[in-house]
């Protein structure tokens, strides 16, 4: 997918998990396809799977650059940070006394009430605001929320002050050697805590290195948006479309969309010289 005219170039529908093979496969007739237009692959944005590094270094060398999609990055650790929320709520439920049926009677089982009452609603309000822990930006009104159900758990607190400098990470205003050194002195951070450094082991893949590479580069695309919208409109697709789960189908589909697609770029440019035209002529006028 060219990520910059948002196109489809080549594809190929598989009936199995793919191999390191099967991407081998595919890269050289993608390479095959550049030759005979005279065209060289500069940069190209994967996923985190281990298995495009190789074929990629086999088919195109190792000049070409491989960033690794942002948005699977930060989604990995997002999910270990909820997790970690998650882990703090079931401890929570686990501190609740047993109590029995009705209505305390006994000062102890009325204070046991209360401890269950307030236990309760810490695990509600972390439920219900587990967004803010993993939000990219808050508003005062939330900081204030977070500040409140966090009483009491700091390490909720210090979880969040990571994951922001881990959005930091990522402005394009650094470059990618900037960015690479406030990674090292993250790590390091992360290494003194150990009740976090389970919930933040995501920091420490390779993977978070290379999504990093297009601060260098203002062509190569952060993430791989093109590919995931199509995916994602392929999927709707199949949920309204039964027969468009086959193989056949599916080849078929894809490439009507690739003719619309080349289409589409014909219509755009009549569209803008027939706009030009009657801005001249009205000016003219």
């Amino acid at each position: 997918m060219d990520n910059h005219r948002f196109q489809r170039l080549v594809y190929e529908v598989l009936d199995h998990d793919p191999t390191t093979d099967d991407i081998t496969r595919f890269f050289e007739r993608f390479q095959e396809a550049l030759q005979v237009r005279g065209l060289s692959l500069q940069g190209i944005t994967t996923d985190g799977s281990a298995l495009y590094p190789e074929p990629i270094r086999q088919v195109f060398g190792s000049g070409v650059k491989h960033q690794v999609c942002e948005f699977h990055v930060l989604q990995e650790i997002t999910k270990a940070v909820l997790k970690a929320v998650a882990r703090t709520r079931k401890q929570l439920h686990a501190q609740k006394s047993k109590t029995g049926r009705g209505r305390p009677s006994s000062k102890k089982a009325r204070a046991a009430a209360r401890k269950n009452q307030r236990l309760q609603q810490k695990v509600k309000d972390l439920f219900d605001h587990r967004h803010l822990f993993v939000q990219r930006t808050l508003t005062d009104k939330e900081k204030r929320i977070l500040q409140r159900i966090t009483r009491g758990f700091p390490s909720l607190r210090v979880l969040r002050s990571l994951l922001d400098q881990v959005y930091r990470l990522f402005d394009r205003r650094c470059r990618t050697e900037t960015a690479l050194e406030k990674l090292g002195r993250l790590r390091a951070r992360v290494r003194r805590f150990q009740s976090l450094h389970e919930a933040l082991s995501k920091l420490f893949s390779p993977n978070l290195e290379k999504a990093l590479m297009f601060l260098n580069d203002s062509l190569l695309p952060a993430t791989s948006n093109a590919v995931e919208r199509g995916n994602r409109r392929h999927r709707k697709m199949q949920k309204t479309v039964y027969r468009v789960r086959t193989g056949p189908t599916i080849r078929r589909r894809i490439a009507l969309d690739m003719q619309r697609e080349e289409q589409a770029i014909g219509r755009s440019s009549t569209i803008a010289t027939l706009h030009s035209e009657r801005n001249e002529t009205f000016t003219s006028r």
